[in-house]
């Protein structure tokens, strides 16, 4: 299997890449990596990336995040939280959708019930089933009310899929408006009753354009972008030939899921010490250094304690040196095949097709050659036995890598993934999600790799950009002042 050829004219323009190249008085071109963005309800599908940023740059939440991955107001001017954590008490600021007319507490929570519908086809409809109700307070208040206390309930409304829309329409209060191809910054209504107040500087516009990531690099090569966005492992190759300067590229210190997650209990995922055996066989280091040099390595499912009882549930294997690991696992095949003579020892892999998933496919299939099992690519729809999961986490909760992680969980794991979700204080959720994490590291249902790779490419004009954990980069926050 061979890397995708760059077309002539692309990979020229490539070679020309530098820092500083776009003057600062211009609208900021923004690539992000995808297809062309859309207007879609989130309650209706999951977002592709550059709808998420579209949609976020046009519909803001309750709140929303900043540059450094953090909090700040969206409509919501100011919240309080009572209750001991179940009650969230929000003011909405005086806002207007794009006909003029005042933005209400009533469409602000009928929007947010819409959301959180277990209807939703979000994605994070699981993560906000503790909402028990949300209240319309006055015309300026709403309150959220919750069964148990959720200390990041925050980093949740922050997120797109939570953006208050006016529907049947995708209609949004901003911070941008989409007209003629550009996002516009909305203006504060007291500043347009102002005679004196200054126009907008074409310099505060956006130009969201969503495209393949080679075109992107073409793009910003040629001096017509400022900022790449979404870039994750599949299109980290093509840096290789783009010739970023080290100064525009930026790596987000992004947590969550890089790994595999095993969705069969067929043939020889039947049984844990198997399942196990395919986590002994990688060879992680060698993996992540075919990408960066310093992509380090894991061997948990969470990356820190969050807010669970207990470290890290570590697997028995991860005390062993890496020869020692590929000899238990090579031994565990030839056992499991003397046993079952007739089994083809075939591993199904589901990745998408893209340079990056050359080179991933690459050290798998190498591994899982070593040890005595015939590894297939297969495409991410097809039945497979593993499942690339390379997601961000969307907020500080152990619970979300635990549900992620098993999207095939057996009833027993459900169960305690359940007992998590409803526990009714903060120390006995903590507690359960402590079981559920050890249940699932010796059912060996999750294979860990490294933490997500996303990386983006900035022109240095854009001096508020920052990467952050979330590897999310609101158009608010792309130059200062």
């Amino acid at each position: 299997m061979r890397f995708p050829v760059l077309p002539l004219a692309i990979a020229l323009a490539l070679g020309l890449s530098g820092c500083e190249r776009r003057p600062d008085d211009v609208p900021v071109v923004v690539s992000a990596i995808g297809d062309v963005p859309e207007s879609l309800d989130p309650t209706r599908r999951p977002l592709a990336f550059p709808d998420a940023v579209q949609l976020a740059a046009t519909a803001q939440g309750l709140v929303r995040f900043d540059a450094g991955g953090g909090i700040e107001p969206g409509l919501a001017e100011r919240w309080i939280v009572t209750d001991n954590g179940r009650s969230y008490i929000f003011r909405l600021r005086s806002v207007t959708w794009p006909d003029g007319d005042r933005v209400t507490a009533e469409q602000v929570a009928a929007s947010l019930r819409a959301a959180v519908s277990p209807r939703t086809r979000s994605g994070l409809a699981p993560f906000v089933a503790v909402i028990d109700e949300i209240v319309v307070m006055t015309p300026q208040v709403i309150e959220v009310r919750l069964k148990q206390p959720r200390p990041d309930l925050l980093k949740l409304f922050a997120q797109p899929v939570f953006a208050i829309l006016r529907r049947p329409g995708i209609v949004g209060s901003g911070p941008f408006r989409l007209e003629s191809g550009l996002l516009r910054p909305v203006q504060d209504p007291m500043v347009l009753e102002d005679e004196d107040a200054v126009p907008p500087d074409a310099a505060e516009n956006v130009r969201l354009i969503g495209e393949r990531a080679a075109l992107a690099l073409a793009r910003f090569a040629a001096r017509e972008s400022d900022l790449i966005l979404g870039g994750t492992y599949r299109d980290w190759p093509l840096l290789a030939h783009a010739a970023v300067a080290p100064a525009n590229l930026r790596i987000d210190p992004a947590v969550g899921l890089f790994g595999f997650a095993i969705v069969s209990e067929t043939g020889f995922t039947a049984e844990p010490r198997n399942r196990a055996a395919l986590a002994m066989a990688i060879d992680r280091a060698a993996l992540t250094a075919l990408f960066r040099s310093d992509w380090t390595p894991v061997e948990t499912l969470l990356p820190a304690q969050l807010d669970s009882a207990a470290l890290p549930s570590v697997p028995a294997w991860a005390a062993l040196p890496l020869a020692e690991r590929q000899t238990t696992a090579r031994n565990r095949v030839a056992a499991w095949r003397a046993a079952n003579p007739d089994a083809d020892g075939v591993i199904r892999v589901a990745l998408t097709r893209s340079p990056g998933a050359v080179l991933l496919w690459s050290r798998i299939a190498r591994d899982l050659s070593a040890i005595g099992l015939r590894p297939q690519w297969v495409d991410p729809r097809a039945d497979a036995d593993l499942r690339l999961i390379d997601s961000v986490a969307p907020y500080d909760s152990a619970r979300w890598y635990l549900v992620t992680a098993c999207p095939n969980c057996s009833d027993e794991l459900d169960a305690l993934l359940t007992a998590a979700r409803d526990a009714p204080t903060l120390a006995e959720r903590g507690q359960r999600i402590a079981e559920a994490d050890l249940a699932i590291s010796e059912a060996a249902r999750y294979i860990p790799i490294a933490q997500p790779l996303r990386w983006s490419v900035a022109a240095l004009r854009l001096r508020a950009f920052q990467t952050n954990p979330r590897a999310w980069h609101p158009l608010t926050h792309l130059r200062e002042p």
